[in-house]
């Protein structure tokens, strides 16, 4: 890199901690343990994202498990520092004023890295303007295009005004794809006073410079906007004609604008690169396999015990390959502490009490269809028989506020809950947060996770348990296929997507494999073997927690993405 020159991550949302309620999931979730892990290694960063006033939502489940969303009320000046630059952007032809918020990521390792938020809520904007930086993927097609025009265009005049010299740009997903269009004005090789076809675009100049990670392996997930839309929102910072050449031709689709203005594309994991490859033909996408920042993920139990045997490991989690080092008594009786923990916060928050002695399955993450949460509770019967006594099933999930499938899956949840009671324990929490996830991921035993093929780009909570010796029973999607293997970190459900049967297979042979599995190996090792739980458990940290963290993949990314040069389209 360039001396005294930046990267700038771009990132519509961040999770950085629990108060700060930037962040809806596994995507700010990855944001945040980005430039944790930036900050750990000196990495030269900044940040740039929307102040959520009113956050994602807070969510409040009625008693049949109806979502019932409510706006979070917190204070940015508790946790950063109001900057007095201001910036304007042009939204719906009229000027709108974007100030800046300052918050330092401090690191044990003495470094720090900066992340900028941007915030429309100031006096001088119309009402309606000073709403714009609110809510997090709330309201229509014009309020998400108006946050990502003060994300992109905003976040670029931001840096400039700020004094941060940047190197290149990278795209955290493409809601930021505007800034492109930003960098397409600055290199104009020929600058005149009115648009015609003479001007000439630079656009392998603005290549260069940027870096776009796409996370969505459905055609569905990628923005797209139609450009009325487009011209009575945005109006035309570049001539119409040639953002339909960038950014499609029917509509504007934030993804394939960056696609085509950035030099290097990455998915999120290899089996995801190839899917996004299949989705994107004709573009080279690479692939860095995500990763969690292992000291925010890690349990105090587990923390104490690595800090023991493992001296180090939070800023070089490869010192996991040397678990086998550490006594199994003492793993079992860190997990052991960390699973009455979290059942303490359960009996708090939900007035069930759950048994540390039976084994306990944790399954959180967004409340949607494609995620099959329900997938247990298939057979009724068998889960019941199987079950009974002897398993417990924790949940956790919001659904987004216009996802009505999604809310429809909670309350199914909740009835299932209901018909099982006396046999096989379930509870949903409300209000799924990055505190509770961390009591979560160490406290169950095993970690389920069971999407619909190919639809799981990563998936980064069976990587946080890991870290705290709890071992994950997954669909091969995503991150699991690189770090499954059978019976030694964890265990799948269905067939391997290189097999000739799991082309299309996401139907009742899922649900079979996964009460054969349950019922004839995982229940009798964790209640007949306890050495052979532990080794599993031991596993899932020298195998998994050892290579699935956010050093090794910003490492990668310094490598692969930020100090190499690739030419737009071609194979490595």
């Amino acid at each position: 890199m360039i001396q005294n020159m930046k990267i700038a991550y771009f990132t519509m949302e961040i999770g950085l901690k629990p108060e700060i309620p930037t962040y809806s999931g596994g995507l700010g979730i990855l944001a945040g343990d980005t430039i944790k892990s930036a900050s750990d290694l000196g990495l030269p960063i900044v940040a740039v994202t929307i102040l959520t006033r009113k956050g994602y939502f807070t969510q409040e489940l009625l008693d049949d498990g109806t979502q019932v969303e409510h706006p979070v009320e917190w204070d940015p000046a508790l946790f950063m520092e109001r900057l007095p630059n201001r910036v304007t952007v042009t939204v719906e032809g009229r000027e709108v004023h974007v100030g800046v918020w300052r918050y330092e990521v401090l690191s044990m390792t003495g470094s720090s890295v900066p992340v900028y938020f941007l915030d429309t809520d100031l006096e001088v904007n119309r009402p309606e303007d000073r709403t714009i930086t609110h809510h997090l993927y709330g309201g229509d097609q014009a309020y998400r295009l108006k946050q990502e025009i003060v994300l992109g265009i905003g976040g670029v005049r931001m840096l400039r005004d700020l004094g941060e010299r940047i190197y290149k740009y990278h795209l955290n997903e493409g809601h930021s794809a505007l800034l492109t269009l930003e960098l397409m004005n600055w290199y104009r090789l020929d600058v005149r006073e009115t648009w015609d076809e003479k001007l000439v675009w630079n656009e392998e100049a603005v290549r260069e410079r940027c870096i776009f990670t796409t996370h969505t392996p459905v055609e569905a997930g990628h923005d797209k906007l139609p450009y009325d839309t487009v011209a009575s929102v945005l109006g035309e910072p570049v001539p119409m004609d040639i953002l339909r050449k960038w950014g499609g031709q029917d509509h504007l689709n934030m993804t394939l604008l960056a696609l085509n203005l950035s030099n290097y594309v990455n998915g999120v994991a290899k089996r995801h690169g190839e899917v996004s490859r299949e989705m994107f033909r004709g573009y080279h996408i690479h692939s860095i396999t995500n990763g969690v920042h292992s000291y925010t993920w890690t349990c105090e139990h587990f923390q104490d015990l690595y800090n023991r045997y493992l001296p180090g490991w939070a800023n070089e989690p490869e010192l996991f390959v040397r678990v086998d080092t550490v006594p199994d008594e003492a793993v079992w009786k860190a997990h052991q502490a960390a699973k009455e923990k979290m059942m303490g916060r359960i009996r708090e928050k939900t007035g069930v009490a759950l048994s540390p002695e039976i084994l306990t399955l944790g399954f959180a993450r967004r409340a949607t269809s494609y995620k099959r949460a329900d997938l247990l509770f298939s057979d009724m019967e068998r889960l019941a028989r199987v079950g009974d006594g002897r398993l417990q099933v924790i949940y956790a999930g919001k659904a987004h506020p216009r996802d009505e499938p999604g809310k429809d899956l909670i309350r199914r949840i909740f009835s299932r809950a209901r018909d099982l009671a006396g046999k096989v324990t379930v509870v949903y929490l409300p209000d799924y947060n990055m505190e509770m996830a961390c009591c979560l991921v160490a406290g169950v035993d095993l970690w389920l996770n069971t999407p619909l093929r190919p639809m799981e780009a990563s998936g980064t909570s069976g990587m946080k348990a890991s870290h705290n010796g709890v071992p994950n029973f997954s669909v091969l999607d995503g991150w699991w296929v690189e770090g499954h293997i059978e019976g030694v970190t964890g265990w799948s459900i269905g067939p391997h997507p290189e097999e000739e049967r799991a082309v299309g297979y996401n139907g009742t042979g899922d649900a079979e494999d996964l009460y054969g599995k349950l019922e004839k190996v995982i229940m009798p090792l964790y209640y007949e073997d306890r050495a052979g739980w532990i080794r599993v458990m031991k596993n899932a940290i020298g195998k998994n927690a050892y290579y699935f963290n956010s050093h090794r993949m910003m490492r990668r990314y310094v490598t692969f993405a930020y100090m190499t040069t690739h030419e737009h389209g071609q194979d490595e």
